[in-house]
């Protein structure tokens, strides 16, 4: 019977896509039963919620331990930061879901609302981001030309605009609605297409334009 290579064998031959999170996780503590202390975590409280815990409550866990619980700690604030610099010089979108992906793991956890602009030229090559609203959305009016700003002043062509839901619950809300409205309409008059809306929630995310807001 072939035996399956040493996890960190195989990330080393084919890249870490390769292994399941327990795999990963298991590497970062390392030490006498590493895999096995993964799976606990992992069962106890879930990979996001690992993501967002105190470096003392982690350490608190069986088998873990500061210096465990600190290795761990710091490759997910370095994946947060990661997110948080995007995008890359260059990086084409070639649909709103690669904007999506990249801001889920960065704004999943947020506990505020927050509104901010990809900016796109012709090509939809991202010529930056802009956060221009933090706070509570529904209730509150969006000031459009905030929204429009920065694309105006970098001559972006197209932009993509993304909100988080604190709740978790990606679903629209009818102030989501008026919003994409109001932004789609703006949009048309100064040349600059809303190319998308995305809502961005815990472990998931909607386009308002697939749902047929745009």
């Amino acid at each position: 019977m072939t035996r399956t290579p040493p996890a960190a064998d195989r990330l080393l031959g084919a890249g870490p896509g390769v292994l399941a999170d327990d795999e990963l996780l298991a590497l970062l503590l390392g030490g006498p039963a590493a895999l096995s202390t993964a799976r606990g975590l992992l069962d106890a409280y879930g990979l996001t919620h690992l993501a967002t815990m105190l470096v003392s409550e982690l350490g608190a866990a069986p088998q873990v331990g500061p210096r465990r619980a600190a290795a761990v700690a710091a490759a997910f604030e370095l994946a947060r930061r990661a997110n948080a610099r995007w995008p890359l010089p260059g990086w084409r979108v070639r649909t709103p879901a690669d904007v999506a992906e990249r801001l889920l793991p960065e704004m999943r956890h947020l506990e505020r609302e927050e509104l901010l602009v990809c900016l796109l030229n012709t090509r939809n090559v991202v010529l930056g981001r802009s956060t221009v609203y933090v706070g509570n959305l529904a209730g509150s009016p969006v000031r459009i030309g905030e929204v429009y700003r920065e694309a105006i002043r970098r001559q972006a062509a197209a932009v993509i605009v993304a909100h988080n839901h604190p709740s978790g619950d990606p679903s629209p809300s009818g102030d989501d609605l008026r919003i994409t409205a109001d932004l789609a309409d703006a949009g048309r008059l100064l040349d600059i297409e809303l190319l998308d809306h995305l809502v961005i929630g815990h472990d998931r995310w909607v386009s308002l334009r697939a749902a047929g807001a745009l």
